[in-house]
């Protein structure tokens, strides 16, 4: 029981820190090929896109911290906790680079937190290989949805691109390791279902 109460602090912790804008990141930021004026059109699609990449990694704190303390193996966790790590870097390279930007996070945060900490929450008790499953789904969603903010990212804005091009990857290795791990493959209506969930998260990120 003390270790579990110890886990769940750590959790709130984790919390407190995502929805604050202070996370600091272990590795350095991507870097840029060479810094870009952006028209003000330029500016404003860059720092919508990447306000949705910031709740992304919100909620990936969220899923993470939930499934980490659900975790029925030591393995599990220490493999979600891994994961959290380098979604905390992104996190941190997001806010800076929406602050480079002149623009904000979501204003709904604490609800896509809320939310999201429910959902790896269900995955979590739905034991280890489900929620790895649930892991390798999400990471490939979220693979594509940054490919396809490649494809919409100003061509001239190589800050923000060069954080994209370097989360989609991290995604993808998470994906791989879940997978790697013993994830089983999620029913073909609970994924239609997250798609569903995310398309209405990225489409409100991206105004408010």
């Amino acid at each position: 029981m003390p270790d579990f109460l110890d886990r769940c602090l750590i959790a709130v912790d984790a919390g407190l820190r995502t929805l604050s804008g202070t996370a600091r990141a272990t590795r350095e930021r991507p870097a840029a090929r060479e810094a870009a004026t952006l028209t003000e059109p330029e500016r404003r699609l860059a720092g919508s896109l990447m306000r949705v990449n910031h709740v992304g990694e919100v909620c990936a704190q969220a899923l993470y911290q939930a499934q980490a303390l659900t975790a029925r193996s030591d393995a599990q966790r220490r493999q979600m906790e891994h994961a959290a790590g380098e979604e905390q870097d992104h996190l941190a390279w997001t806010e800076a680079r929406l602050r480079e930007l002149d623009d904000r996070p979501s204003l709904l945060n604490p609800l896509w937190y809320a939310g999201a900490f429910a959902i790896g929450l269900a995955a979590g008790r739905a034991g280890d290989r489900w929620s790895l499953g649930f892991v390798v789904e999400t990471e490939r969603q979220v693979e594509e949805h940054l490919a396809g903010h490649l494809d919409r990212l100003p061509a001239n804005d190589a800050a923000s691109r060069a954080i994209v091009a370097h989360m989609k990857a991290d995604e993808a290795h998470h994906a791989q390791q879940a997978q790697e791990a013993g994830a089983e493959p999620l029913p073909l209506p609970l994924r239609w279902l997250m798609r569903g969930a995310a398309k209405v998260m990225t489409t409100t990120a991206h105004r408010i």
